[in-house]
């Protein structure tokens, strides 16, 4: 978990470096455009952890496969319930906050 979000932070901090130097090379009309642009594309990465990485995690954390996978909508959060299946055949949901990507 700990490993995503740090992914998830030097991914935003490229973005937004990346920016900065485009911004810089472009003059002051292009810093405020290119800024903009870096911040509502890290914004974008933030906002919401996708089925399939939410699957990817589970499977790794868990090392179990899923064998299911449903969205559901509880107080205008997205969450995905998820059903795995371990290596002794043993079947369990896991539930995944979309937004933060904890497990709950």
């Amino acid at each position: 978990m700990n490993a995503v979000r740090t992914s998830v932070i030097a991914a935003i901090a490229l973005v937004l470096s990346t920016g900065e130097r485009v911004a810089a090379a472009h003059g002051a009309a292009a810093s405020t455009t290119a800024s903009q642009m870096a911040v509502h594309h890290a914004s974008a990465q933030r906002t919401q952890l996708s089925l399939d990485q939410a699957v990817r995690l589970a499977q790794h954390r868990f090392k179990a496969r899923v064998v299911r996978a449903e969205t559901e909508s509880q107080g205008g959060r997205t969450i995905y319930l998820l059903r795995m299946l371990d290596g002794a055949g043993r079947v369990f949901a896991v539930r995944v906050d979309a937004a933060s990507g904890t497990f709950l």
